[in-house]
């Protein structure tokens, strides 16, 4: 439990995997909406590999909030290069205020393409993505490649918005692709042995029988609608969509929700890094 003692540090900006914990908070200019956030670096023998988005932004008249979450494996070169890139291509992709989903799909595979690219430079690593666009607080869009989550809460009922990419409900697609899938005793399925998510950002080396293609969806943030949920794997293997949701509603600072979480998480024995982000739609 010495993680919890890092609870403490203070807010970082650019909160990544350069630090073992960090947390902080923000709001939009327009309306009650709140964002908090925690990443806390797990029990695995190497530095945090986690890194996040959370912030809003104007663009072209319109309010903007950025949530997202980077679970890097192999090194933490692809989540940092997605911290600083990712939201930046969607965001100036030509079709992006007329055609979002259009625009979220073709900006994940140019950014794929140029980590792919920057090999070396990136190493051989990869990394998980989940990413939230509320626009004008009313709509959001949400994409993901891998097991980083992102959950919406509507009247206290949670409501999965991403897909879970697993070996083995890809298994076909892998195959045809000539890779493989284990299952070994004791051990979570993997691509060729390796990797436990079938889709991802980077792993040059498996990207031949790896997709980077994203799951996109939309929902509309009605009166409904409570919060939303972004984690990475660390507090999905541990918990269930809708005890995240429940623990989450008691607590009416997004960011000690947030910690309360990663908390949670660690309890529960989690040995992975943790982090959350909660945007809470109503003050």
């Amino acid at each position: 439990m010495d993680n919890l003692c890092c609870f403490n540090s203070k807010f970082s900006k650019l909160a990544g995997g350069r630090s073992s914990c960090s947390s902080g908070k923000g709001r939009s200019n327009q309306g009650p909406i709140k964002y908090g956030f925690s990443l806390v670096k797990g029990k695995a023998n190497h530095p945090m590999e986690d890194y996040h988005v959370s912030k809003f932004v104007q663009l072209n008249g319109h309010e903007l909030g950025l949530f997202a979450i980077y679970d890097g494996h192999l090194g933490d070169s692809v989540p940092a290069y997605l911290q600083k890139h990712l939201f930046s291509n969607i965001l100036n992709e030509e079709d992006f205020r007329n055609d979002p989903h259009r625009a979220i799909l073709h900006a994940y595979e140019i950014t794929d393409q140029a980590i792919l690219s920057h090999n070396p430079d990136l190493g051989r690593g990869g990394s998980t993505a989940v990413t939230a666009i509320l626009i004008n607080g009313r709509k959001l869009w949400v994409a993901n490649v891998g097991d980083s989550r992102a959950v919406l809460s509507r009247r206290g009922q949670a409501i999965q918005l991403s897909i879970d990419h697993e070996p083995n409900t890809e298994r076909g697609d892998i195959e045809n692709r000539g890779g493989f899938v284990s299952n070994m005793p004791g051990d979570v399925a993997r691509v060729n042995g390796q990797l436990a998510v079938s889709r991802a950002f980077g792993d040059k080396n498996l990207k031949s029988h790896l997709s980077s293609d994203p799951d996109v969806t939309n929902a509309d943030v009605d009166a409904d609608t409570d919060l939303l949920i972004l984690a990475s794997d660390g507090l999905w293997k541990v918990m269930s969509n809708q005890e995240a949701v429940d623990i989450v509603r008691k607590v009416k600072d997004p960011e000690k929700a947030a910690k309360q979480l990663a908390i949670e998480a660690l309890i529960r024995e989690s040995k992975d890094d943790i982090s959350c982000i909660v945007v809470r739609f109503k003050g």
